[in-house]
């Protein structure tokens, strides 16, 4: 339990860098920028993702919780799924302009309730 606290400040960190991290790359998309095929945006969200889920797992371990047993991780790891799929048409599957602008502000939104989950531990954060 020696580092709960330490663990838990990196989860943080990771999750708001990755997400002001998406938010630079619809950023790139929206605006066609060639930046968005660079090498840097390419790695940076595996590695910065990466960290995010494993400091995720650790505390959900050390603190003894699962999805079965406290439903605003649940609800969590759903919306983290949507995330992601929401992501990869915004960035990289989106057929047209208009599909990857409103998959972009989905995964935005999803992004942001998860957020409000983390912080309210509730998985209808918009009730507590």
């Amino acid at each position: 339990m020696e580092y709960y606290l330490a663990v838990r400040h990196l989860h943080i960190t990771l999750a708001l860098l990755s997400g002001a991290f998406f938010l630079f790359r619809g950023v790139l998309m929206l605006r066609q920028s060639a930046w968005l095929q660079h090498k840097i945006c390419k790695i940076a969200p595996h590695i910065i993702d990466t960290g995010l889920l494993s400091a995720a797992i650790y505390l959900a371990v050390i603190t003894q919780q699962s999805p079965g047993n406290s439903p605003w991780i649940a609800a969590k790891i759903g919306a983290l799924l949507l995330y992601i799929v929401l992501g990869t048409i915004a960035l990289k599957r989106g057929k047209t302009m208009q599909i990857r602008v409103i998959a972009l502000f989905a995964a935005l939104a999803t992004y942001g309730y998860i957020v409000a989950v983390a912080m309210s531990r509730n998985p209808l954060p918009w009730l507590a």
